[in-house]
């Protein structure tokens, strides 16, 4: 290969486009926890979703998912708005520990469910997004607490977008 085939080839090489990184919602180095009380058969039914963490400029909309008990997990189905762009979630979400589910291969982490499971906070250990979910509209004082739970997980809640 000449030298000017090979400088054209990394000319090239260093114009295709690369995809953005998928931001990351919560400082790395931030202790996380889960609800580790949480009963999967308690959230049985319809979620609709309040927030989420969104990059600028995105436009996502609320989604909604219907959960429903199976083995010591859930099977989920609906589609969320995850980090600003809308994401298909249907399939098993099996318990990896307590409060902790695995969806398509990543683990979500039930931050906090109210006393009357009517409101769920979900991250994701790597910050990848996080998510308000309740079974109705959801009030100032629950959504303040959600809030204040990501805040404590080290998420960016100036990110977090009512939907």
């Amino acid at each position: 290969m000449s030298r000017l085939t090979l400088v054209a080839a990394l000319l090239l090489t260093a114009c295709v486009a690369k995809p953005a990184p998928t931001p990351a919602f919560r400082a790395a180095s931030a202790p996380i926890w889960s609800a580790a009380a949480f009963q999967p058969g308690q959230v049985a039914g319809v979620w609709r979703q309040v927030a989420s963490f969104q990059p600028d400029g995105a436009t996502c909309r609320a989604g909604g998912v219907e959960m429903t008990p199976e083995g010591a997990g859930l099977r989920l189905s609906g589609t969320l708005c995850l980090a600003g762009r809308a994401e298909k979630v249907s399939g098993a979400a099996p318990m990896v520990g307590p409060g902790r589910l695995r969806i398509k291969g990543e683990d979500w982490w039930v931050l906090w469910v109210d006393s009357g499971y009517r409101t769920l906070a979900i991250g994701t250990p790597s910050g990848r997004f996080g998510l308000i979910l309740d079974r109705g509209a959801i009030p100032a004082d629950r959504l303040a607490a959600a809030r204040e739970i990501f805040d404590f997980n080290g998420y960016r809640t100036e990110a977090l977008t009512a939907l």
